[in-house]
């Protein structure tokens, strides 16, 4: 397991108690829901990040005629028919 630090914020007590009981319902404690908050909003954070690096240097145009490739290809499979008997 990695090293861990405290950490301690100040955060109004309406949004305490929203965590508190998210935490409650979930089962877990309001240190390891806030650990899963605080990770998954990061890594969403960073993968908006990365994608927009990716794109900075490409024209709107371009992205768009890319977006119309790539589903051009996916309007040429079959949609799979997994729920009919």
């Amino acid at each position: 397991m990695s090293k861990t630090n405290v950490l301690t914020i100040r955060i109004p007590a309406d949004l305490k108690h929203r965590i508190s009981l998210l935490a409650r319902e979930q089962g877990v404690s309001i240190n390891q829901l806030a650990m899963y908050m605080f990770s998954k909003e990061i890594g969403a954070i960073e993968a908006g990040q990365k994608i927009a690096n990716y794109w900075k240097n490409h024209s709107k145009k371009e992205i768009l005629n890319d977006f119309d490739i790539v589903m051009s290809k996916v309007a040429e499979n079959p949609v799979p028919t997994w729920d009919e008997k």
